[in-house]
């Protein structure tokens, strides 16, 4: 799964063309490149702004998703979220919705550094119960994110496969077999962030302090979001994590699950990282060991 290339031109003269055509007021601020995500061409403007750019054209629907539903969910959760503060309209020369969100100083976790994984723990337990709460009906689904784990089978062979003799895929297979067949999610559709790994998280001084790109929010099995925690704490940390979350005994299936999603999110980020983004190998190789090691597949 190589980093998608671009079927949407997005330079600097473009992203300056539209700020100053369609928001005046910003169009005297410094562009500078930031980073081009899998689905996003990301620009600082000036000192308070990025600007978010679909770099390609299965990504228009998702940045619309985000400035239908985010604005409205981020006003009850408990961390700042790259909510579109201003959103701007396609042109003859730029073919989509793009947005100017609210610029997080700080690094990212696939490279910071954490003060106390407990905090964190509490901060990201916290801000997931906030946001998995029932889904309206017309909110919108995903066929990658919040769906039954078992029917993520075919792309765990296929990353599994892709992989070869770098992992242990005799062992890894029999976690997935342990954790795709936990009972399944069968309460409402819950709101969930679908795309909660490090490098979604934001921290500034060893501290988490923001939540960003929620292209892929949609309503689902909160699980998906939970495989987050795995990603990124030990598992003292993580049982400090669910408990603030909410999660009793009658629960593990979650839990369950939610290893079945991040082994799932751990071979692909092994896969980026040897691909494309050495960051993500870390995250990939740790994912992957907290989830075989895990007390909670017992």
């Amino acid at each position: 799964m190589p980093w998608p290339e671009a079927d949407i031109a997005v330079n600097e003269s473009v992203v300056r063309s539209l700020v100053r055509e369609q928001f005046p007021s910003f169009g005297h601020e410094s562009i500078s490149h930031v980073v081009d995500g899998f689905d996003n061409s990301l620009w600082r403007v000036g000192d308070a702004l990025v600007a978010r750019l679909p770099r390609r054209r299965t990504a228009i629907r998702l940045l619309e998703n985000e400035v239908r539903w985010l604005p409205e969910l981020s006003t009850r959760l408990p961390v700042p979220t790259s909510a579109p503060l201003h959103v701007g309209r396609a042109t003859d020369e730029y073919p989509s919705t793009w947005v100017l969100s609210r610029w997080f100083d700080g690094e990212t976790l696939d490279t910071a550094t954490l003060h106390s994984d407990d905090e964190t723990a509490v901060v990201l337990g916290r801000f997931l119960s906030a946001l998995h709460h029932r889904a309206p009906s017309d909110a919108p689904t995903n066929p990658f994110r919040g769906v039954p784990l078992r029917s993520r089978t075919d792309a765990f062979e296929e990353r599994l496969s892709i992989l070869g003799a770098r992992v242990d895929a005799a062992l890894i297979r029999r976690v997935w077999n342990a954790t795709s067949t936990a009972e399944p999610w069968t309460s409402p559709p819950v709101w969930i962030h679908g795309d909660l790994h490090p490098a979604n998280l934001v921290a500034q001084g060893g501290c988490l302090s923001a939540v960003v790109d929620f292209g892929d929010m949609c309503a689902g099995d909160p699980a998906t979001d939970l495989a987050g925690a795995w990603m990124l704490l030990p598992e003292s940390a993580i049982e400090l994590l669910l408990t603030t979350y909410g999660v009793g005994d009658v629960d593990r299936a979650l839990v369950q699950r939610s290893l079945g999603w991040a082994l799932l999110f751990g071979l692909f980020f092994v896969e980026l990282g040897l691909r494309d983004r050495t960051s993500y190998f870390d995250v990939g190789v740790s994912t992957i060991r907290r989830v075989c090691d895990s007390r909670y597949l017992t």
